[in-house]
């Protein structure tokens, strides 16, 4: 019944052609299969069935665009080999808590190209001698086994490769756009070294013209002065020819 709720809320809010996620967590399952999760849900992307007491995948709808698949605390004990056929485009796998021991089973999954991240914690193959580099060595394809790489370093979570995969984009944009101002900026400066070129201009033609009024003034008082010499010289010629006058007028007012 919990299941049969869980699928009818999904279906009530969107129809299963455009559902992206599905958690199916603690439902049953009958004879490998849950009822109502069929190939209807092909846009697909998440889908987790922990703990639903699944023996088989066998009966698995096929998911094109499933990415990731949470498979934990089942029965399964082998069969992964149809994952390859039904979802090919998996790139996360979580197998911990099931039956897997030997890595013959783990070996189907070479098929599975894009798959990046496989999880078996919890699984008696994981007491095998050397079982972490047999598992790197058999899946090439894989970067990270049960939440570490080869180096031990710990996988991210995959809301934070959400985040960077989305900051990337916004720095492509950004960069592709051109830093927010920069054109503005350049319009600022333009129009300063305007201002500036134009307020040279300016002092260059007052400085000229004031430079001419100065020579205008200059001349003009040059030709006063020459006026006012040569009015000075004619007063004195002037008084010379008294000077000489008078003496011959007294000579003559002496003869008389």
């Amino acid at each position: 019944m919990e299941m049969k709720k869980r699928i009818t809320l999904e279906l009530r809010n969107r129809a299963p052609e455009k559902v992206t996620e599905l958690v199916l967590d603690n439902c049953r399952s009958s004879n490998g299969e849950i009822e109502g999760l069929n190939e209807s849900f092909k846009e697909l992307e998440f889908l987790s069935m922990a703990n639903v007491e699944l023996t088989s995948l066998a009966r698995l709808p096929t998911l094109s665009k499933l990415r990731k698949l949470e498979l934990s605390d089942n029965i399964i004990s082998g069969g992964l080999e149809v994952l390859a056929e039904k979802c090919p485009n998996l790139t996360y796998l979580n197998l911990s808590g099931n039956k897997i021991k030997d890595l013959s089973t783990v070996e189907a999954l070479q098929n599975l190209k894009n798959l990046k991240s496989l999880d078996l914690f919890n699984c008696e193959i994981t007491n095998l001698e050397d079982y972490r580099e047999s598992v790197f060595e058999l899946l090439h394809q894989i970067t990270y086994l049960d939440g570490f790489d080869q180096e031990d370093n710990e996988a991210p979570d995959s809301e934070e490769e959400e985040d960077e995969e989305g900051d990337e984009d916004e720095d492509e944009d950004e960069d592709e756009a051109g830093p927010p101002g920069e054109y503005e900026e350049d319009d600022d400066e333009d129009d300063g070294g305007s201002d500036l070129g134009e307020g040279e201009e300016e002092e260059e033609e007052v400085g000229l013209s004031y430079l001419m009024k100065e020579e205008i003034q200059d001349e003009e008082d040059d030709d006063d002065y020459v006026e006012e010499r040569g009015d000075e010289e004619e007063a004195e010629g002037v008084q010379g020819e008294k000077r000489k006058r008078d003496p011959e007028d007294e000579g003559e007012e002496e003869d008389d």
